[in-house]
């Protein structure tokens, strides 16, 4: 479904990304991994299009789309959420969503259609669809699942999922997990998960890509990564002992 070949990105003389190279498979969920400063985020600005790359390629559903505005490659079928949510804060809950809806898909949808898709999307990440209920009622886990329905109201066919875990409690985090794993489930989305909550991202993604200074220094199944010496000095600190 998405085809990253040797991408680089620059920043003045700073490499952030050297030659990063994997491949996303339909229908699975696939963890990327590494310390801060490692280039998970600028991959996903990249891939989203929020930065062009310095080089490389990045193609999605047999389509190369590195470079292109990040609307466009939204109304193709790629959404990502954020590590900090930024919701309207003058508008609901709803409308928030809805917003998305109407403008993040690829064909543009009436004012109902746009509402009703949004209470879809807020029936099954567990938020109120109440057109009056304010994000002001929102706490940590309530803004991260107001970020995850935002996304999914573009109608997806893969989601980055950035962080989703973070600043939550252990319930919520399991909570947050089993929700992605029912969205590949129901929806067929694919993802792309960016955590550092290693103990549950282990136990729910196929594969696990890592990176460490911008360079992609294992990929494969979640037993196997967690086990590489190179990641283990680079980020994990003691090898993951998986169930």
């Amino acid at each position: 479904m998405l085809t990253v070949s040797l991408l680089a990105k620059h920043f003045g003389g700073f490499t952030a990304l050297d030659d990063v190279s994997f491949e996303v498979r339909q229908g699975e969920i696939l963890g990327l991994i590494g310390p801060n400063g490692s280039g998970k985020t600028t991959l996903f600005n990249c891939v989203s299009g929020a930065l062009a790359p310095t080089s490389g390629s990045i193609r999605f559903r047999d389509e190369e789309i590195a470079g292109l505005a990040p609307n466009a490659i939204c109304h193709r079928g790629l959404a990502r959420t954020f590590q900090i949510p930024r919701p309207f804060r003058k508008l609901s809950i709803l409308d928030n969503v809805a917003l998305a809806a109407h403008y993040g898909r690829n064909t543009r949808s009436t004012e109902a259609q746009a509402r009703e898709r949004a209470r879809e999307v807020l029936q099954l990440v567990g938020l109120p669809a109440d057109p009056d209920a304010s994000t002001a009622i929102l706490g940590a886990a309530g803004l991260k699942k107001l970020e995850l329905a935002r996304a999914l109201a573009t109608d997806p066919r893969l989601l980055l999922a950035d962080e989703s875990l973070g600043g939550l409690d252990p319930g919520e985090m399991a909570g947050a997990a089993d929700l992605l794993t029912r969205i590949r489930g129901e929806l067929g989305i694919t993802i792309v998960w960016v955590e550092h909550i290693m103990a549950t991202l282990m136990r729910i993604v196929d594969r696990v890509v890592a990176l460490d200074h911008g360079e992609k220094i294992a990929d494969g199944r979640p037993r196997d990564v967690a086990g590489d010496p190179r990641v283990i000095e680079a980020y994990l600190g003691e090898k993951i002992v998986l169930g």
